[in-house]
């Protein structure tokens, strides 16, 4: 197969290129580093998106941005759904692979409000899709460190309960989605184990050898009662993922943290 991948080199993106590398696919990366503007809708020197999708088979939107304001994530993701299912349309694309996120029924507010509109215009496109919806990743541990760590003095990290999962395996299956046709809602994944994400860093933080105290706090708003109430958990009914969070750290997918030499985490390195 032919195979688009929009955010082919973000946390997911990676992992979905080496998946359908892996299974002999041929990969269309659609990343700003390729020439692409997504929001705008054009590829390489101005040209149409839709010039550029021909011939794909599957196009999986793994694309991303960061940002907890309401008003941007939803005008992103509006921006790159219609453009991309517009092209898709019109260069005869018969599948259209989005990831959304577990648990966030209820909660159109900060990052899930673009996923909602995301989602809300899959489902009337005139594409055939299948979204998946996928738990928060093992690799959020390292976003939030790098966001929200006050130099070397102190970590705060939000409550939340998540079941996290590692971003390769949620690559994997969306490849494995992308080959078996359009399904609608696929089964939630997540991943196999509950855990808080202040715990989580700071069993990170312990492995790469950071000597940093990490503060929880509690978040105001939709999203900070959700993350604490464990809504983004998932239900009993979606599949589980295989790799621990204490596993994906000691594996070579996690970047340790606070490299710096003569550091526990250096000397790995």
């Amino acid at each position: 197969m032919r195979i688009a991948i929009a955010g082919a080199t973000g946390v997911v993106g990676r992992h979905t290129v080496a998946a359908a590398t892996s299974r002999g696919h041929d990969i269309l990366p659609l990343t700003r580093g390729t020439g692409f503007d997504l929001e705008r809708g054009t590829g390489p020197t101005g040209t149409s998106l839709a010039a550029v999708l021909a011939g794909v088979d599957a196009l999986v939107d793994v694309s991303s941005v960061q940002t907890t304001a309401t008003a941007r994530s939803r005008d992103f993701f509006t921006a790159v759904t219609r453009n991309l299912l517009a092209a898709e349309r019109d260069a005869g694309v018969e599948h259209h692979v989005a990831l959304s996120i577990v648990g966030i029924d209820g909660v159109d507010a900060s990052y899930f409000a673009g996923k909602h509109a995301q989602e809300r215009l899959v489902q009337a496109g005139p594409v055939p899709f299948t979204i998946l919806r996928a738990t928060q990743f093992h690799e959020f541990a390292e976003q939030m460190t790098e966001r929200l760590s006050l130099g070397r003095l102190i970590t705060p990290i939000p409550v939340g309960r998540f079941r996290p999962i590692a971003a390769r395996e949620v690559g994997a299956r969306l490849v494995e989605l992308a080959e078996s046709g359009p399904a609608g809602r696929a089964r939630d994944l997540t991943g196999p184990r509950d855990e808080r994400i202040a715990e989580m860093v700071r069993r990170m933080f312990a492995h790469d050898g950071v000597r940093r105290p990490v503060v929880e706090f509690g978040l105001p708003g939709a999203y900070g009662r959700a993350a604490a109430s464990g809504v983004l958990r998932g239900g009993a009914d979606a599949d589980r993922a295989a790799i621990t969070f204490d596993e994906w750290v000691r594996s070579e997918d996690h970047t340790p943290v606070d490299v710096r030499p003569g550091s526990a985490a250096s000397a790995r390195r």
